[in-house]
């Protein structure tokens, strides 16, 4: 089918306690395991793209790529922009063809992020176009901004309510406890500030810093709203170690096409792995039929 917005799925995806896993490639071939992935566990799926990686290979490039890859796929397809920054980028993205972008303006004060993001919906939702935003100060690493410990603070739930109500969502990221890259220690998530959000605002919540948490964590945190969890890193460290391993194994093969169908196989079973972890495997192919029926 052809690419899907954000909101269908996540709606779905609350109403049944799952989560869509929302995965970062960096290339085609990790696109294509992400999907690939997918489709063998009969599941909606976020491909979600960093600001990095679209400006590494540019915009029309990632279009064709994951249009090519949805447009034959059985299951409903998300084409999401992760944590945007400039206005710029976001409407390029948006005229491009991505069915989903994240507005992320966290590092202003409420009242300047809730500005931006409203801009940010009004011109998403005149192309059909799904919209997350985040509030809060998420820690650790993402698009080479480092946010210490220190310095990240917590989602205010009074806060979200009047976020959610301003703008229309297809997911919230409210900053939980998490943290993007790599946990150092043992994550403390506020449970109850996630309870807390979901009652206030209605609004699917997002997962990030999915790599490293443990499954009853995560279990936990879709029961209490979450229905989108970002993984990245674990992703990255597989694209490398996937390549890495093989030659370590076989030092005098030099067919680079070997090479990459392992790194293409180890992507594709942790995706299929996260899939069935966040319990959406066999909810694609009846998802994209209701979807078709819209």
């Amino acid at each position: 089918m052809s690419l899907v917005s954000l909101a269908p799925i996540t709606e779905a995806a609350r109403k049944a306690n799952y989560a869509v896993g929302a995965f970062n490639p960096v290339d085609y071939a990790s696109m294509k395991a992400i999907i690939r992935a997918a489709e063998e566990e009969d599941a909606p799926v976020i491909v979600q793209t960093s600001a990095k990686t679209v400006r590494y290979h540019g915009y029309e490039a990632l279009v064709v790529w994951v249009r090519e890859l949805a447009e034959r796929s059985p299951v409903p397809v998300a084409f999401h922009l992760d944590h945007g920054k400039e206005l710029e980028m976001i409407q390029h993205c948006i005229a491009a063809g991505w069915t989903s972008v994240m507005i992320d303006a966290s590092h202003l004060s409420f009242e300047e992020n809730l500005a931006m993001s409203r801009k940010v919906t009004t011109m998403a939702e005149s192309a059909g176009v799904g919209v997350e935003a985040e509030l809060g100060k998420i820690g650790g690493v993402e698009e080479e901004i480092v946010v210490a410990e220190e310095e990240a603070h917590l989602a205010d739930p009074g806060k979200a309510e009047i976020f959610c109500r301003e703008l229309n969502l297809g997911v919230f990221a409210p900053a939980i406890g998490t943290a993007h890259g790599v946990y150092r220690g043992e994550p403390k998530i506020a449970f109850d500030l996630i309870e807390e959000i979901y009652r206030r605002t209605g609004t699917p919540l997002a997962l990030h810093g999915g790599t490293g948490l443990s499954d009853e964590t995560i279990q936990r945190c879709i029961k209490l709203g979450c229905a989108k969890v970002n993984i990245s890193t674990n992703l990255k460290h597989l694209f490398i170690g996937g390549f890495a391993d093989y030659h370590r194994e076989n030092p005098q093969d030099y067919e680079p096409l070997k090479v990459l169908a392992a790194q293409f196989e180890c992507m594709k079973n942790l995706v299929r792995e996260k899939i069935r972890q966040f319990g959406a495997s066999g909810k694609g192919r009846a998802l994209e039929t209701s979807l078709c029926a819209l």
